[in-house]
């Protein structure tokens, strides 16, 4: 089991396939990766990660396209595994480099991902597939197979090329009762296995849970008791595209005699567009208008809505807040029927927390059973090992912990541990004559999107923004005198988030002092106010443990 090698790869020698990592190893999300032969590239999902807190004022993380540069012309496809955010919201940005890239996936993916073209005005070239599909696109011979997860539709991919067979899951969990009927194709999984498959690519989020995930049908009764025994109204807020769980919580409602309403764009578009294809069933009459149901009786009211990963701008956590036009009271109840996203942990208490503030009853999978997971655990991801019978393995979908998890079950169902690879964002792979082989990496920086622009932040203005967060900024105003060089007047200092005392200031003055003495050259100009905000750095860096942005203004006398 090896990590990658930090070196330029070498040229893909004739007959190989290589497999290049944009994203989603390491993290949860970003999930992207390029297939490459004969001089044409295969995608497979393009996602985005979420920001955390030390990415304020961030709407969404893409995967670095900078390895594609100068080579969208051989881009024979992009293949969509499902649905979900983390695998086709950067498909928008992807298409703006080449807009007519072959979309290919399953009805309901390429229907949610149409909604998210319109908003960026890109049409899209779609083409729809189905379990059973066996296509080709230009040197690759795609096969696609039904894996049952958090959300209908979703695909594993087979990709055969002369350099041999990989099989890629995409997200998938192994249950048996699925509300939809549509199990994971594990008679699929085997006959491939027969065939042959040289590189297998297996969602490793759950690889450290043991044994095998409950179905999403055992969740009924927990919803069911909320419905039944809620005093008032109950908001249940989950994904915006887990349409079995809100046709689970559906059905519970109208068992009990509750009218629904969606809350949330998102929410609204996606669920409108389950409805209107055929995954999501509404009784006659129960849907009705946000504004109409709080006209209703209190204990006759279900909303759902975005925002169970404490987002701040979602639907619930502006309830939390007192921000919406729905306003929680005592004895509303709330549900988040989703998981606890890793690196989410503090944001989601913070929203139990307020939402408790406003009196309501939160219900989460922490005290009662309302959430499955949608990911293959550890007893599932061994069944289909020794299904597949893979001769090399390569862990995707998850951070370090969960490849390596997933990469020590290979080894334990007899896969050679040399050929169990752990590796990460940027990782170069060439699979020849049997083999898969680390061969070097790319980029795979964070490229950060704000108001649906791509690189609109960087990591520098990040850290800028993070140290105006933290210690706050001073602005340094200077007179000086052109031909003597000299000070005319003192500084004057205006600090936000950031205190000077006194005797701070008048430290402050002489490093300022001392610093426009000591330039050669020109001191009244960027240069010499640039020098002079690096020494007053270092000095509050050094003497006060602070570290505020320094903005100095020269004005010539």
């Amino acid at each position: 089991m090896r990590r990658t090698p930090r070196q330029t790869p070498p040229a893909l020698a004739n007959g190989a396939l290589r497999i290049v990592a944009l994203g989603g190893l390491g993290e949860i999300g970003r999930n992207m990766t390029v297939f490459e032969y004969g001089g044409k590239l295969l995608i497979v999902d393009c996602g985005v990660l979420f920001p955390e807190e030390n990415h304020p004022g961030v709407d969404v993380i893409l995967p670095d396209f900078s390895y594609l540069k100068g080579r969208w012309q051989d881009v024979e496809g992009l293949v969509l595994t499902h649905g979900h955010e983390d695998h086709i919201g950067g498909v928008p940005y992807l298409l703006k480099h080449r807009a007519d890239i072959p979309v290919i996936s399953a009805k309901l993916t390429l229907a949610f991902l149409k909604t998210k073209l319109e908003e960026h005005r890109i049409k899209g070239k779609m083409v729809q597939v189905k379990e059973g599909d066996r296509r080709k696109f230009g040197p690759f011979d795609v096969e696609f197979l039904a894996v049952n997860h958090s959300i209908p539709d979703g695909l594993a991919v087979a990709i055969r090329t002369p350099a041999g067979l990989v099989l890629e899951t995409g997200d998938f969990k192994m249950d048996q009762f699925p509300l939809d009927k549509r199990i994971t194709d594990l008679a699929g999984f085997a006959r491939l296995g027969e065939e042959g498959v040289d590189l297998f690519m297996p969602d490793s989020t759950n690889a450290e849970v043991p044994g095998f995930l409950a179905a999403e049908a055992e969740l009924a009764p927990a919803i069911d008791n909320v419905m039944r025994t809620a005093p008032r109204r109950v908001v249940v807020s989950s994904f915006a595209s887990h349409v079995h769980r809100i046709q689970q919580i559906i059905d519970s409602a109208h068992k009990y005699n509750r009218k629904i309403a969606f809350v949330g764009r998102s929410m609204v578009r996606n669920m409108t567009t389950a409805r209107e294809l055929g995954y999501l069933k509404i009784p006659r009459g129960m849907l009705v208008d946000s504004r109409e149901l709080e006209k209703m009786a209190p204990n006759k009211a279900v909303l759902i809505c975005t925002g169970s990963q404490g987002e701040p701008m979602a639907a619930l956590a502006r309830m939390a807040n007192g921000d919406h036009q729905i306003n929680l009271t005592e004895g509303d109840t709330v549900l988040l029927a989703s998981s606890l996203v890793p690196g989410n942990e503090s944001s989601i208490y913070r929203l139990i927390n307020d939402l408790t503030k406003q009196g309501a009853n939160v219900v989460h999978k922490g005290n009662a059973k309302v959430h499955v997971s949608g990911h293959a655990s550890a007893g599932e991801l061994v069944y289909c090992y020794n299904l597949v019978r893979p001769k090399n393995v390569m862990p995707v979908h998850g951070e370090y912990r969960h490849l390596k998890a997933n990469a020590e079950l290979a080894v334990r169902t007899g896969v050679d541990p040399k050929r169990a690879l752990i590796v990460e964002d940027g990782t170069v792979i060439d699979l020849k004559d049997g083999l898969a082989k680390v061969v070097g990496s790319v980029p795979a920086a964070y490229v950060y999107v704000e108001n649906m622009v791509a690189g609109a932040a960087t990591e520098e203005s990040l850290q800028d923004r993070l140290r105006l967060a933290e210690d706050g900024a001073v602005t340094v105003l200077l007179i000086v005198n052109p031909d003597t060089g000299k000070i005319e007047e003192d500084p004057e200092y205006f600090a936000v988030g950031f205190n000077l005392t006194d005797k701070d200031i008048e430290k402050a003055t002489g490093i300022v002092g001392k610093t426009i003495d000591g330039l050669r050259g020109e001191k009244t100009g960027p240069g010499a106010e640039k020098a002079i905000g690096e020494a007053l750095l270092r000095w509050s860096d050094r003497a006060l443990r602070r570290k505020p942005v320094y903005t100095v203004i020269i004005v010539e006398a």
